[in-house]
């Protein structure tokens, strides 16, 4: 076949190319067919975040060595058919011969295809010893970078307000006054983001400066001082709010260096106040102790990890003496101490915070409506929308219910504003738990206001925004931002030529460069269209063309059209759907989705994207997670347990090579 398919031209093209193999050429997949993928766009799509992700094509990092390249370009031998190389998946699906959700990658008859002709019949003839060793090759395995530098990471502003509750009970929460914290990956703690502006340095300065005249305005108020004033007592003091301070002992010579600064002032009270401002503006209070090279640090490093993952906020002191009685350095002493924190109310805040990022609550509290089309929307609505997502995931967690309910279950936690616009009865008291009909296809966080308003246009809905919403949040795939210099804008329907949203994106299944990734994101903004942009319920999509022009007023005309609401999620078999309900049954029993609330939480407590070397990780955590019923409280102490395992792993590397 592959004869009659291909010129000789093609075919020589092919054919030099393992003519150069064959004569000792080092790299033959990482300098030959590997840059023909990476030009037509494969590992956007295909990598473990992905909108192929489910697929068993998975790109090796960008900055993975040419080793692991052509480990990888052998372990392609999976996609290839060695008795009819024509019929690989490898060959028929970048070039669309078969249906391919990305679409035509390299266009048949091309040198591009010649080439991949080219590793194909490389890999349908493999000696039987390297097929074996190809098939082995695993995304996770041992020669992926595991051991990357130490980082540091500065408190988030959530973080700093609560510490500074913690450390000296302040209640003003200054950190709502410092410049906001940007999204990155999906969360504000990503530490790739975590600069220190002049401007956050100021406001670090001033908040150091109020903070500890607050905290002495009446004396002792708040008992920092532990002991009688005096010689012994500022030694005391300094030793003692230090550690607190820094989250570690102090060293001899910071210790020398606060005494000193305290002598300055002849009032004791003036020379504490003074100590205080001053830990406040140091990097030792104003970053974390994640990692360190001081083997006698190790434990209040895992203290300060476990802490900010679980408390977004210090170590308190039962958590302290356990680092110093070295009480922190094996699996089962870290699960004892996760398993008291969640009991802590502070577990209940760090959840909290988790989810207003994870949920991304910042876009409908800064969101506006169409006033005409859209009365019942306020501020005050958008509040009620997050505090029902809010009260829903924290019913999931700490009461230890399937956490995949998220997506299925058939109530939620409704005010009278909700009410209004879910079609319900108004509850007697303010967010009860309301069980909805089936006949309103609501169901978990799909079918609640929050995620049908955030992920809506001011004037309607978004087909694109709610479809991208669903691959990025609930199942953790990278969709690429449109082509520089694209018009994203579509022509709008007109009172002579009336359209549904559907009607009107089916331009993107038309158009080349915009189909590959709309027809991944579209189709499931489809399926939500029985829901307008503040989430009530519709049955048909209504127009309202306001007149006007030229001075000349006329009467509002409305046109109500009938709306074909069957969507899909492409990667995911068997995902047909029409509604929220239906979606949400779907993603609650897919592993993709599963495991994407593990990534999600991941990221959100390393303060980064996971990386290839983090699967064995993830997918212990996962096995866990699975195990446990899709109990979260599971899942968080499962992540730190095993964290604190490859942290383990990782300072005896640093270390030994600091």
């Amino acid at each position: 076949m592959f004869k009659l398919r291909y010129s000789n031209v093609m075919k020589g093209i092919a054919c030099l190319l393992f003519v150069c193999t064959a004569a000792g050429q080092t790299n033959p997949f990482s300098d030959g067919l590997y840059p023909i993928l990476k030009s037509a766009g494969c590992p956007t799509c295909h990598d473990s975040n992905g909108v192929a992700s489910a697929t068993r094509l998975h790109f090796p990092d960008a900055s993975a060595p040419t080793e692991r390249a052509e480990a990888f370009g052998r372990s392609l031998v999976r996609l290839v058919d060695r008795q009819h190389p024509e019929e690989s998946l490898l060959l028929n699906k970048p070039t669309k011969r078969i249906p391919h959700a990305g679409g035509e990658r390299i266009k048949p008859g091309s040198p591009e295809e010649a080439a991949l002709i080219g590793w194909i019949r490389f890999l349908a003839a493999m000696p039987a010893d390297e097929l074996a060793v190809a098939l082995k090759y695993d995304e996770a395995g041992p020669d992926v970078e595991k051991h990357r530098g130490a980082v540091l990471r500065r408190l988030t502003n959530s973080q700093y307000n609560n510490t500074v509750r913690d450390l000296l009970g302040d209640q003003t929460a200054p950190a709502d006054q410092f410049p906001p914290e940007d999204f990155v990956t999906g969360f504000k703690n990503q530490y790739d983001a975590q600069n220190l502006s002049p401007l956050l340095e100021e406001a670090y300065s001033a908040a150091a400066e109020k903070l500890a005249q607050n905290v002495f305005r009446n004396g002792d108020a708040h008992r920092l001082v532990p002991c009688d004033p005096g010689p012994a007592c500022r030694d005391r003091f300094v030793k003692e709010f230090g550690r607190k301070a820094f989250r570690r002992p102090l060293d001899e010579g910071e210790r020398r260096r606060y005494v000193s600064l305290f002598k300055r002032e002849t009032g004791f009270l003036a020379g504490a106040q003074l100590v205080v401002e001053a830990m406040l503006q140091s990097p030792n209070f104003l970053f974390r102790l994640d990692e360190t090279t001081n083997p006698a640090w190790k434990s209040y490093a895992a203290a300060s990890r476990l802490s900010y993952s679980l408390w977004d906020s210090m170590p308190d002191t039962a958590l302290m003496d356990a680092a110093a009685r070295g009480e922190l350095s094996s699996p089962s002493q870290i699960e004892a101490a996760a398993r008291r924190m969640l009991r802590d109310p502070r577990a209940h805040q760090a959840v909290d915070e988790y989810v207003s990022e994870w949920l991304r609550f910042d876009r409908i509290l800064n969101s506006s409506r169409e006033r005409r089309r859209y009365p019942k929307f306020s501020r005050e609505t958008a509040v009620a929308m997050t505090e029902e997502a809010r009260l829903f995931i924290s019913d999931l967690v700490w009461n230890d219910r399937n956490f995949m309910d998220a997506f299925s279950a058939n109530y939620g936690f409704v005010n009278a504003d909700l009410a209004s616009i879910y079609g319900v009865p108004a509850p007697a008291q303010d967010f009860a738990r309301v069980i909805f009909s089936p006949q309103s296809e609501r169901a978990g966080l799909l079918g609640q206001a929050l995620f049908l308003s955030l992920s809506a246009k001011p004037e309607d809905t978004s087909l694109t925004g709610r479809g991208l919403f669903v691959r990025e949040q609930f199942l953790c795939q990278h969709v690429p931002p449109p082509p520089a210099g694209v018009n994203t804008n579509l022509a709008p329907s007109t009172e002579t030529h009336p359209q549904t949203n559907r009607e009107r994106m089916s331009e993107h299944a038309t158009n080349q460069v915009c189909a590959t990734c709309h027809n991944l994101i579209d189709p499931i903004g489809v399926g939500f269209e029985k829901f307008d942009a503040v989430g009530a319920r519709r049955d048909e999509y209504k127009l309202v063309f306001y007149g006007g022009h030229g001075g000349a007023h006329k009467p509002p005309k409305s046109v109500d059209l009938a709306m074909d609401t069957k969507g899909w999620v492409a990667g995911i078999p068997d995902s047909n759907f029409s509604s929220p309900r239906d979606l949400g049954a779907i993603l609650a029993k897919t592993p993709m989705c599963q495991e994407c609330m593990v990534k999600q939480y991941f990221r959100y407590i390393t303060g980064r994207m996971e990386t290839t070397a983090d699967f064995p990780l993830i997918r212990r955590v996962f096995e866990d997670f699975r195990k446990s019923n899709f109990h979260f409280q599971e899942l968080m102490i499962s992540l730190v347990r095993n964290r604190e395992s490859l942290m383990d792993e990782r300072n005896v590397y640093v270390a030994s090579n600091h």
